[in-house]
C-alpha cells in the first residue's frame, strides 16, 4: 500500500478537462434501453428461481435453487446500486421508490441507510477516518487500525485475516442487514424511515415464512445458510477488489487523483470481458464509476479507453489488473497489515 502526500499539479483543472471530453463523447447520456433489458433479465432470473423453489418442494435440489437465489440477489443489489446513483431514473423520488422496492423489500437491506453510507464512501474513498467501508471492525485495513484494536476476537481475526477473509465474506449479507437495522434506528437523516422499516420487516417475515412453511426445518435452514453465505461472498467478491489495498489519501488532493489513485479496475480479456461485466455489474470499471457515478453502467467500458489515456497524458497512475490478481493484492495487503499483531506472539 502506498500513501500519497504530494500536492498534485494543476489541482482542480484536470478533472474539468476529462469531464468535458467524456461529455463530448456522449458517455453521460442515459441508456433506457439497456436498463429495460437488464431489469427484465433480472426479473426473469428471479421469477424462474422462485418458480423452481415452489415446484421442487421437499428436495435436496433446493440447495441449488439457493445458489441461483444468491446470484439473483446479487444482481438485484447491483441494480439498486445503479438506481441509487441515478443512472436509471432522473428524479430523486423515482430512484428512492425503486431503491426501496429492490433493497428493503427484495434484498432485506435498508436502501436509505446504505445510500447514506455509500455516498460517504464516494466522497472520500479509502480514507481511514471518512470512508465507512474501511472503518474499524473485524478486519483491519491499515496498520493503525490493527494497532488500536482491543477486542480479543478481532485481534485474532486480524492476525490471520488473509486466511479468514473469504470465510468472513459468508457473513457479509448478515452484516448488511445488521447495518441496515442500526442505520434505521440511529440515523435520523434517512428519509421515510418508518416505511423502510415496514418494508424490511415484510421481507424478513415473508422470506422466513415461505421457507419454513414449504420446506422441512432442516432443509429450510440449509437454504438460508447457502443463500445468505453465497450472497455475501458474491457481494464481497464484487466490491472488495475495487479499493482494498489501494492508496490511502493523505493531504489535499484534487478530485481526479483522489478517485483514480484509490481505485482499482478489474480487466477481462476478449473471452471474459462481457461475462465479467455481467458478474460485477460493470463495477470492474471502478475508476470510471468513481469519476462519473451517474454514468450508465453500459457506458463505463467505452469510458475506460478515454479515461486511461487521459490519466497517462496527465501522469496519474491508473491501476488495472485481473480479478484473481486483485484478490491476491487484497490478501497480501491484509497479511501485511496484520504482521505487527503476529509479531506479538
Amino acid at each position: 500500500m502506498t500513501t500519497s502526500t504530494l500536492e498534485p499539479p494543476r489541482a482542480g483543472s484536470d478533472y474539468a478537462e476529462l469531464s468535458r471530453r467524456v461529455t463530448d463523447a456522449g458517455l453521460l447520456r442515459r441508456r433506457p434501453g439497456y436498463y429495460v433489458f437488464r431489469f427484465a433479465a433480472v426479473g426473469v432470473l428471479l421469477t424462474a428461481t422462485w418458480l423452481a423453489f415452489l415446484t421442487l418442494g421437499n428436495s435436496p435440489s433446493q440447495l441449488l435453487v439457493a445458489v441461483a437465489a444468491a446470484f439473483g440477489s446479487g444482481q438485484l443489489a447491483l441494480l439498486a446500486h445503479d438506481v441509487a446513483h441515478r443512472q436509471v431514473f432522473r428524479g430523486r423520488r423515482a430512484s428512492a421508490v425503486a431503491g426501496r422496492i429492490m433493497g428493503n423489500l427484495g434484498i432485506g437491506m435498508s436502501y436509505g441507510a446504505w445510500h447514506d453510507k455509500h455516498s460517504r464512501h464516494h466522497a472520500n474513498p479509502n480514507h481511514d477516518e471518512l470512508d465507512p467501508d474501511v472503518g474499524p471492525g473485524a478486519l483491519a485495513f491499515s496498520a493503525e487500525q490493527a494497532s488500536t484494536t482491543r477486542n480479543r476476537v478481532f485481534r485474532f481475526v486480524q492476525r490471520h485475516q488473509r486466511l479468514l477473509f473469504f470465510p468472513l465474506l459468508t457473513l457479509a449479507g448478515v452484516d448488511l442487514r445488521v447495518t441496515s437495522v442500526r442505520g434505521l434506528l440511529s440515523n435520523t437523516r434517512i428519509p421515510a424511515r418508518r416505511l423502510e422499516t415496514v418494508l424490511l420487516a415484510v421481507h424478513v417475515v415473508g422470506y422466513l415464512a415461505l421457507l419454513f412453511t414449504l420446506l422441512p426445518p432442516l432443509l429450510a435452514v440449509g437454504f438460508v445458510v447457502v443463500h445468505q453465505a453465497l450472497f455475501g461472498i458474491y457481494l464481497g467478491s464484487i466490491f472488495a477488489p475495487n479499493h482494498k489495498g489501494m492508496e490511502v489519501p493523505v493531504g489535499k488532493q484534487d478530485f481526479l487523483r483522489k478517485q483514480v489513485l484509490t481505485s482499482r479496475n478489474v480487466r477481462g480479456n476478449r473471452f471474459t470481458d462481457r461475462p465479467l461485466h455481467v458478474f460485477m455489474g460493470g463495477l470492474n470499471h471502478q475508476i470510471e464509476h468513481h469519476l462519473f457515478p451517474s454514468m450508465p453502467t453500459a457506458n463505463l467500458r467505452a469510458a475506460r479507453t478515454l479515461v486511461h489515456g487521459y490519466c497517462d497524458e496527465v501522469g496519474v497512475a491508473y491501476h488495472e489488473t485481473s480479478l484473481v490478481r486483485s484478490w491476491r493484492e487484497i490478501l497480501d495487503h491484509l497479511h501485511e497489515v496484520g504482521e505487527p499483531l503476529r509479531s506479538e506472539l
